[in-house]
């Protein structure tokens, strides 16, 4: 058993069995996720091109969900969430410098809480959190530099990528697909189960660095969307002006870091959309290896995304400004043991925090006081559930302070960093704190000073036309401000627990609303 320092179990958990209540054995547990993903960019929410087919196909197999979002748009705050069921506010990780420090209790993570279930555990991929190969049985790290490489051509091909220094390249990679990262990963995960003994249940975190940039990939993929057939954005840079202060530094900033930064949008998002096949391509890989290893049966598998990307939406590339449905709505979807086939995509309203409890009612673990987010189990296995408690679903962003403005003394040199061109995530993007609630086709952001913004989804998906001071809105500006403020007061930390007789009371599933009660 691999030796845990940061950590001294005081967990409610005791026993480690991996055998379930019923007498079944426990179910294998995969998350897939991808970094920088959008979750529009497929072809069954209507996208125009064709970058996701098995995943789609897995879609009718499962439950999927159009209306989940990430917990905060950057890569630490949203991972920390997914691995403690906590929001960024409550974990105290807020900024990627963070990733160190997260506030919770000993313990109540999602690696720690399975392996005191008798769970074996991997990390396979880009990391990016606080846990460490301490805590994991397996652990093979592609965050960065951190890569343990096997040949001279993947050792070569990590070097050349390394000095890409997060740009776009103009021409297809000079590297066999062999070399790619998710390609990797997949082998290195598929030679880890395939070393195991069986005795016991398995979880693999199996986490592609991509599609995040550099913006690269090999043919087929660097020919199969090319440029010229790319459906158009729908806001360019003009829109910039009225977007605000931190969206033109973004965009200024990054001409900075490389002068041919308009002139290598239409190539970006050629290779964004090349990668995003590539992957699917992998994972469809992977899952036939278990399919193949009759390992499917009893194996639940998460495919997520941290977070999203322009691709070139607002004449941007990666993130940092604000919080647009570009960058913080999320694929998500889940299929495999015990879980429905549920045709299209599901009505609820679901986050990243959603996986820890998922998670812990599917092999029958206490969900941990702290926890925030609520269990999916009730809608992935076609139980009942209160309405009420998915009709909604909140994030954030912002590691807290004034916001800075163009009156302020802007240093360029905070977001040019040395070996990576320009840095997106930086002390100007990422200052002041905004909220978002999501309800229905609405779509409001609230930032610390006060401004708001107000959206119909439907109607204007990419968020150019703010409704937020218009009077024939003002009724469904004052509901979902009244949402923000409910969502606001259920994101409090409520650790530590007073103690003495104070016992809070916990409903089924983690869940807030009392609506029914026929919950299993």
């Amino acid at each position: 058993m691999k030796n845990k320092p940061l950590f001294t179990f005081v967990s409610t958990v005791l026993l480690a069995t991996p055998v379930l209540a019923d007498g079944n054995r426990k179910p294998n547990i995969i998350i897939i996720i991808t970094d920088q993903q959008q979750a529009h960019a497929c072809a069954r929410e209507g996208f125009g091109l064709n970058t996701t087919p098995f995943r789609d196909s897995l879609a009718s197999q499962g439950v999927w969900f159009d209306k989940a979002y990430t917990s905060a748009p950057a890569c630490v705050p949203a991972r920390i969430s997914l691995f403690t069921g906590r929001f960024p506010s409550a974990h105290g990780v807020r900024a990627n410098p963070t990733l160190n420090s997260p506030d919770i209790r000993p313990g109540d993570d999602l690696v720690h809480l399975l392996d005191a279930k008798g769970y074996v555990t991997a990390m396979v991929g880009k990391n990016h959190t606080f846990l460490n190969k301490n805590n994991f049985d397996f652990f093979r790290d592609y965050t960065g530099t951190r890569i343990e490489t096997v040949s001279d051509e993947e050792k070569e091909f990590d070097t050349w990528l390394n000095n890409l220094h997060h740009k776009v390249e103009l021409k297809p990679t000079p590297f066999p697909l062999k070399c790619q990262r998710p390609y990797r990963i997949v082998t290195e995960s598929e030679k880890w189960i395939e070393s195991l003994d069986n005795t016991n249940p398995f979880f693999l975190s199996m986490s592609f660095p991509e599609p995040h940039n550099p913006y690269q990939v090999p043919e087929p993929y660097f020919s199969m969307f090319p440029p010229e057939i790319l459906p158009p954005v729908h806001a360019g840079k003009e829109v910039l002006d009225e977007k605000g202060f931190v969206w033109q530094f973004t965009r200024a900033l990054g001409e900075k870091g490389f002068p041919n930064y308009e002139e290598s949008l239409p190539r970006m998002r050629s290779d964004y959309y090349g990668m995003l096949r590539l992957i699917d391509d992998q994972i469809n890989r992977f899952v036939s290896f278990l399919k193949d290893k009759n390992l499917l049966e009893n194996t639940i598998i998460f495919i997520v995304a941290d977070h999203g990307d322009y691709a070139g939406e607002y004449g941007l590339m990666r993130k940092g400004a604000g919080m647009p449905d570009v960058l913080i709505r999320i694929p998500f979807q889940v299929f495999g043991n015990g879980i429905s086939h549920y045709k299209g995509p599901h009505s609820a309203h679901v986050s990243l925090v959603d996986i820890l409890p998922t998670i812990c009612d599917a092999t029958q673990i206490n969900i941990p006081s702290g926890v925030q987010g609520r269990s999916l189990w009730p809608i992935l296995t076609g139980k009942s559930y209160p309405s009420k408690e998915f009709e909604s679903i909140y994030a954030e962003q912002g590691y807290g302070g004034p916001a800075y403005n163009w009156n302020d003394s802007i240093d360029f040199n905070h977001g040019l960093r040395p070996g990576v061109t320009f840095d997106e995530l930086n002390r100007y993007s990422q200052a002041g704190l905004m909220r978002m609630v999501r309800k229905g086709p609405w779509k409001l952001i609230v930032d610390q000073d006060g401004n708001g913004q107000l959206y119909n989804l439907l109607t204007d998906p990419f968020e150019l036309i703010n409704q937020y001071n218009k009077s024939k809105y003002k009724e469904v500006k004052t509901e979902m401000l009244e949402c923000l403020v409910n969502w606001m007061l259920k994101a409090v930390d409520p650790l530590p627990l007073p103690g003495g007789d104070y016992k809070q009371k916990k409903l089924p599933h983690n869940f807030w609303t009392e609506e029914t009660h026929s919950l299993n």
